[in-house]
């Protein structure tokens, strides 16, 4: 008999695929099953770019939250986190300030489960399960209430979250309902799908999507995720492809330049 790992919450189905660890498997964690893997190492085949593309976004990740500590930010808010994996934001923020806090959101019962377990005896971060659309249900959270202090700048991560918020839900209005309560010096850090250089390739990944799990990204253009931001302000170097985004070194840049600006991404600050 095949026991199941310790950080699997009970009740949770390790037989049909997630995309929480299909990502942690696609990043080099070890929160996944088989049948992530493979599903994975099909989506893989027909799209070659999306591990590298997962990988810079991972990296910039990184990079922001450690541009944001040099900022003078102490807390974050990590919506549509996943499982925090490789290189999360606690183990990022907590390394190089042990105070840092952090409050993970996600709609997934699968990636809240395993996170509450993975993040369990660390009184520095929590785990929420909510939609981000509930914006008044995430900010009024007892995890929220209990970690982030409003009065204090605020690191709010978007990391592959605004493509899935179509239109018709306003994900303008709703980057602007999350920094409204915001102290001035808080950060936005965001990655947004875009097929302005290689449409043919996003169209592959969309069918795909579409025929694996139903939801498709909104692949927006240069200018519609500019409009997003309101009146917040890019920092240098604004708004570039992911792995153009201040790199630390070659890991954070593809070897196909076009892979490197299939994803937009950008630190904007609050004024």
């Amino acid at each position: 008999m095949v026991s199941t790992p310790d950080w699997v919450a009970a009740g949770v189905d390790t037989t049909t695929p997630n995309v929480a660890r299909i990502y942690d498997y696609w990043l080099g964690g070890g929160h996944n099953f088989e049948t992530d893997r493979a599903t994975a190492d099909h989506l893989e085949r027909k799209l070659p770019w999306v591990r590298q593309s997962v990988r810079l976004n991972r990296a910039f990740l990184g990079r922001s939250v450690r541009f944001m500590l040099t900022q003078g930010i102490r807390q974050f808010l990590d919506l549509g986190a996943g499982i925090p994996t490789v290189g999360n934001v606690h183990e990022i923020a907590q390394r190089e300030l042990p105070e840092a806090r952090v409050v993970y959101v996600d709609k997934e019962a699968v990636a809240v489960a395993h996170s509450e377990l993975l993040l369990a005896g660390n009184d520095r971060t929590a785990v929420l399960h909510a939609d981000v659309r509930d914006v008044a249900g995430v900010l009024e959270s007892p995890q929220v209430r209990r970690l982030i202090d409003f009065s204090e700048p605020v690191g709010l991560l978007c990391m592959l979250l605004l493509h899935w918020i179509p239109d018709e839900d306003d994900p303008a209005g709703l980057v602007h309902a999350y920094q409204a309560p915001l102290a001035p010096g808080s950060m936005l850090a965001f990655t947004h799908i875009t097929a302005d250089l290689r449409p043919e390739s996003l169209t592959a990944a969309t069918d795909e999507m579409a025929a694996r799990r139903g939801d498709v990204p909104h692949t927006r253009s240069r200018e519609q995720v500019l409009g997003l931001l309101g009146d917040l302000e890019l920092v240098e170097p604004g708004m570039v492809g992911c792995g153009n985004w201040r790199p630390a070194g070659p890991s954070d840049i593809a070897e196909d330049a076009v892979w490197n600006e299939l994803l937009y991404a950008g630190v904007a600050r609050k004024l």
